[in-house]
C-alpha cells in the first residue's frame, strides 16, 4: 500500500484518483511515499528520507525546494493548464476593470444609501466620472503562450481586440491551439511599444523575475494598463508605482497584494484568486493525483518541474520488476547499471532512457525479480542518485 502525505486541503474528487484500497492518505502519516500539496509552504520542512515524489495541485512550485529535492531524486510534479480556464476567466475580467472603473462606481454608489427618491438622479449625474474605454479595437499584448496565454489570446480575439503574443518558447501544442489571428511579436520590445493592453502569463525564474521595470515601462504606450495574474516578481512594484502614479500606466490589476500597491489609486489589487474556483482545484487535484499514481505504480514522469518525461508502454513483466533509476547525466552510466544486472543472472527486456540538463532517468524492466542486493549494487554506482523497484 502507498502512503500519500497531504499538506493543504485537497479535492475529494481529485483523491478519489487514488483507490483507498492501494492507498492510504492522511495529512500525518509516518514515512509516506508521496506528498500531495497546494499552497503549503515546504521549504522550511523536514522531508521524510521515504518520500520519492511531491505533486503540487497547481502550476506555480516557488513553495517547493526544488534543487534539494531533485538532489534526493525525488520528483516533482505540477499541473500545468488543469487551472488554465479559471485564470483565464479572470484575466478577461481583470482587463475590463482595468478599462470600465466598475469597483469605485460601486463604492461611491454605496455612499448614496439614505438618500431616498433623490438615488436615481444623482445616480445619473454622477456616473460621468466613471467612465472608461472598451476593449474592442484595442491592442492586446500577451507574454507567455503556454495554456492560459493562449486561451487568453484566443477570447481577446473574439471580445474584438487586436492581439499580439510574444514567446519564445511556444510549444507546439500551443501554436496549434491558436486563433490565426493571433500576431507574433518577433521580440519583447515590439510588444511593449504597440500595446494598449499588456498581459502576463509566464514563470517566475532568474530570467524573468523584474521583467517589467521602469526601463522597460518607458517603452509603453502613455495610459497602458497593464495585468498580471502569474507571480508578483515579475514586475518591479516600485516602477510600477511610479508610473501609474505618473499616468504613464492608466491601471495596474494584479493578484499579488503588497501594502504600497494597495495605497496606489492606479492599482487594483486582488487576493490571488486565479484558480479559486471549485472546478479548477478538483482539476488541478485529479491531474496532480493520476500524475502520482503513474509514477508510484508504473514509474512514469509527467508534467515534471525537474525530471524529464518518461514513459514505458508495455506493462511490467509477470513475476519480473521495474527499475525506476534516476542518474546524473554522464557517460557510461547505463552500461554499468547493464553490468550489475548481467552479473546478477538479469536480462534487460525493454529499457527507456531520458535526460533533462544534468539528470537522467532510466525506467528498466527485466522478467525476473530483482534482489535487494543488485539494487543495492546499482545504488552504489558513482552518479546514482535514486533507484526504486517496482515489483510486477
Amino acid at each position: 500500500m502507498y502512503k500519500i502525505q497531504t499538506l493543504n486541503k485537497i479535492s475529494a474528487n481529485g483523491l478519489a484518483e487514488l483507490p483507498r484500497d492501494d492507498y492510504e492518505i492522511a495529512s500525518e502519516i509516518l514515512n509516506p511515499d508521496a506528498i500531495l500539496l497546494r499552497s503549503a509552504d515546504m521549504h522550511s520542512m523536514d522531508i521524510p528520507q521515504s518520500v520519492r515524489a511531491v505533486a503540487r495541485a497547481g502550476a506555480g512550485v516557488n513553495n517547493i525546494p526544488i534543487p534539494a529535492l531533485t538532489e534526493r531524486g525525488i520528483v516533482v510534479f505540477n499541473t500545468p493548464g488543469a487551472n488554465a480556464n479559471a485564470v483565464k476567466e479572470l484575466t478577461i475580467l481583470a482587463l475590463l476593470l482595468s478599462s470600465r472603473p466598475v469597483v469605485k462606481a460601486m463604492q461611491w454608489t454605496q455612499t448614496l444609501i439614505g438618500k431616498g427618491d433623490e438615488i436615481p438622479e444623482l445616480a445619473e449625474k454622477g456616473k460621468s466620472q466613471f467612465i472608461g474605454p472598451e476593449l474592442k479595437g484595442k491592442t492586446l499584448g500577451v507574454i507567455g503562450l503556454g495554456a492560459i496565454g493562449a486561451r487568453v489570446a484566443n477570447a481577446a480575439i473574439e471580445l474584438g481586440m487586436e492581439v499580439i503574443g510574444y514567446d519564445p518558447f511556444i510549444s507546439v501544442d500551443a501554436a496549434w491551439s491558436l486563433n490565426r489571428q493571433v500576431h507574433r511579436a518577433e521580440n519583447l520590445d515590439g510588444l511593449l511599444a504597440r500595446a494598449d493592453y499588456i498581459t502576463l502569463h509566464i514563470p517566475q525564474t532568474a530570467e524573468t523575475k523584474g521583467l517589467i521595470n521602469a526601463e522597460r515601462i518607458k517603452a509603453m504606450k502613455t495610459g497602458v494598463r497593464i495585468v498580471n495574474l502569474s507571480r508578483g516578481g515579475l514586475v518591479v512594484n516600485t516602477d510600477i508605482i511610479d508610473a501609474a502614479n505618473s499616468g504613464k500606466i492608466a491601471c495596474f490589476v494584479t493578484d499579488f497584494t503588497d501594502e504600497d500597491l494597495l495605497a496606489c489609486p492606479g492599482v487594483i489589487c486582488m487576493p490571488h484568486l486565479g484558480a479559486s474556483t471549485p472546478e479548477a482545484e478538483e482539476n488541478c487535484a485529479r491531474m496532480a493525483a493520476r500524475q502520482l499514481k503513474a509514477f508510484l505504480e508504473q514509474g512514469t514522469i509527467i508534467n515534471s518541474v525537474n525530471f524529464p518525461k518518461c514513459r514505458m508502454d508495455a506493462a511490467i513483466p509477470k513475476g519480473g520488476a521495474r527499475l525506476c533509476i534516476a542518474n546524473k547525466n554522464v557517460p557510461n552510466m547505463l552500461g554499468q547499471i547493464a553490468t550489475v544486472l548481467a552479473e546478477n543472472g538479469l536480462n534487460i527486456e525493454a529499457m527507456v532512457n531520458q535526460n533533462r540538463a544534468d539528470l537522467a532517468y532510466n525506467i528498466i524492466d527485466v522478467a525476473k525479480p530483482v534482489s535487494d542486493e543488485s539494487v543495492q549494487k546499482i545504488r552504489a554506482i558513482d552518479g546514482v542518485i535514486s533507484v526504486r523497484r517496482i515489483e510486477g
